[in-house]
């Protein structure tokens, strides 16, 4: 198991001295606090004595932090397609990427509430450059994808990713948990990145890439937020690339995104399950040989999965309507839910730059655009 070191999560045998190891950070101190408000510093420390498995950790700890969360920021989560799945069976989740931390936490609790196989899941290692979150990551089930790397780097970390990832699903029984890019979606165009697909066929070994494609019983989830909290965040990425000039992060700027997800406003939520890719595969080797090619047409099978059961709050249809100056959508939502938008877009940009104005709508409406193209398609 020495080759995954750099990238894996904690062993069991690893926990407890691990968590040790930040029990008395400064942040630990704050994530407790919210997660448990009023409750005696000493009572929580003495309880993380007895956390000996990342699974007691996530049940007596991460499960009740998502709550809260969802408490405190969120309407409420609901879920669908989850009961069509076996209980037993480690799955490989391709979800579209919103939100940094909450994206996979929310489908963990959804999947530690109805009793499936819980996940590890892949996060970028610039998201946990400070010890207690790359401590805190592997305490939650989290593997590493290594960024910024030279070309050649690049691929052998790939290829470990790829083999790390056939182990936990094949030999560990593990389900996981990947985004269908890198990076967070910025501009509300779910699009899988055929990369990531490459890089999950690098464990083929002699199989196809088809055939090796149904063992990882991929499913697509489709992650539905009617706020995103980090909307106004992402503004200042798509106004450079509007005016083509190069989009450099700031300092803390991940780390200030992780916080405005968790702590900012969603209201509801909705993740679904979609069906375990695989007639779909059939056809496709049916019909395709060049492997590309193939990839290709994985891709969009997840794509059309994920557009098709994306849930389309109000939000979406205002944004639609007021981009296109129509009331084509009116009775998706109430004048009330478009009066309190339009007042949360013009807190959050300036609504008399009419560039970011369009970005920011167009963030919001892209669901509901690739939806109504979904069924074009469909019909034609």
């Amino acid at each position: 198991m020495s080759k995954f070191d750099e990238i894996r999560y904690f062993h069991d045998h690893e926990v407890n001295e691990r968590l040790q190891s930040v029990a008395r950070d400064p942040m630990m101190k704050a994530l407790m606090n919210f997660t448990f408000p009023g409750v005696d510093e000493q009572i929580w420390l003495e309880q993380f004595k007895e956390i000996h498995s990342i699974s007691d950790f996530q049940h007596h700890f991460v499960a009740h932090t998502v709550r809260q969360i969802l408490a405190k920021s969120s309407e409420g989560l609901t879920t669908s397609g989850f009961d069509k799945l076996d209980k037993n069976t480690p799955y490989l989740y391709i979800s579209n990427h919103r939100d940094i931390v909450l994206d996979t936490s929310l489908l963990n609790l959804a999947l530690l509430e109805s009793g499936h196989i819980m996940t590890a899941s892949a996060i970028g290692d610039n998201l946990v450059k400070r010890n207690f979150l790359n401590v805190l990551a592997k305490l939650n089930r989290n593997f590493l994808v290594q960024r910024g790397l030279s070309l050649r780097d690049q691929l052998k970390s790939s290829q470990t990713m790829s083999e790390y990832i056939d182990h936990q699903l094949h030999h560990e029984n593990r389900s996981v948990w990947i985004a269908q890019r890198e990076g967070r979606t910025k501009d509300g165009n779910d699009a899988t990145q055929q990369g990531v697909l490459k890089m999950l066929a690098m464990a083929s070994g002699d199989q196809s890439v088809i055939e090796y494609f149904k063992t990882l019983k991929i499913v697509p989830v489709s992650i539905s937020y009617e706020y995103d909290p980090t909307d106004s965040l992402k503004m200042p990425q798509l106004l450079a690339q509007h005016r083509d000039e190069e989009y450099i992060k700031g300092k803390n700027e991940d780390f200030t995104t992780m916080l405005s997800g968790i702590l900012g406003q969603k209201k509801r939520i909705h993740l679904h399950a979609g069906n375990v890719i695989d007639t779909e595969l059939d056809e496709i080797a049916a019909t395709i040989e060049n492997k590309n090619k193939q990839l290709q047409a994985v891709a969009q099978v997840i794509d059309h999965s994920i557009i098709k059961n994306y849930k389309l709050w109000p939000t979406k249809y205002i944004a639609y309507d007021l981009i296109h100056n129509t009331d084509t959508y009116a009775s998706q939502y109430t004048e009330q839910e478009k009066q309190l938008f339009i007042r949360r877009l013009e807190m959050r940009i300036d609504p008399s730059d009419p560039v970011s104005k369009e970005y920011f709508l167009a963030m919001y409406a892209n669901p509901l655009v690739n939806k109504l193209k979904l069924e074009e398609g469909f019909e034609g």
